[in-house]
């Protein structure tokens, strides 16, 4: 076998060697498995929260489960718990939401181990509604269809037709009052005709 072949296998096996290495060594601690189960992103929290997931990874040392708000440029968290202990998917810590004002919050699991290295696991867009109505989802506007409305037809109400009235019998026309006037006269006329008879009678 030549030297170039010889080195070529001695490559060959080395590279071999060190992947064989490698891979255990970054499976130790596969990120997947550190995680927060419950609260989910989005949830609206309320008084006494149980934090589930999982912090039983190799190389474990221990644990924090802190939160920060959500808009806080400083990223500051406060502790909600710590131990030495993992937990294989079961209650992780006990939030008291009720010390704190409403509003939008993150949530983290950290894992330290024992490299020095440390595991997160983040729970985004918490909204604690303990002094605030939660809001509801908005419902889907439904479409609008146009209510055909009938026709309105114009009812005509009859109004009854005026009846003649009877002729009043003290209505004089203008004969009978052409009439009366020529009677009278005569009347009249007759009277001064006895009266002067009888005051020539009366004379004599």
């Amino acid at each position: 076998m030549s030297r170039s072949a010889v080195r070529l296998l001695l490559v060959f096996l080395a590279f071999l060697a060190w992947s064989l290495w490698a891979e255990p060594a970054s499976a130790q601690v596969p990120s997947s498995q550190v995680s927060i189960r419950s609260p989910q992103a989005g949830e609206a929290l309320q008084g006494q929260v149980t934090i589930t997931g999982n912090s039983d990874v190799a190389g474990f040392v221990s644990v924090e489960v802190s939160f920060s708000y959500a808009n806080d440029p400083t990223g500051t968290s406060f502790l909600i718990a710590a131990s030495s202990q993992p937990v294989a998917q079961g209650a992780l810590a006990v939030w008291d939401t009720t010390t704190v004002t409403d509003g939008l919050y993150t949530l983290r699991l950290r894992v330290k181990l024992g490299d020095g290295s440390y595991i997160d696991a983040i729970v985004p867009d918490l909204r604690v509604r303990n002094y605030t109505p939660v809001e509801t989802s908005t419902p889907t506007a439904a479409p609008v269809h146009a209510t055909p409305v009938p026709n309105v037809i114009a009812t005509v109400t009859p109004y009854p037709t005026p009846t003649a009235l009877p002729s009043n019998p003290a209505a004089l026309s203008p004969s009978r009052i052409y009439a009366s006037l020529g009677y009278g006269a005569l009347i009249v006329a007759a009277l001064f005709l006895l009266f002067g008879l009888y005051a020539r009678l009366r004379g004599h």
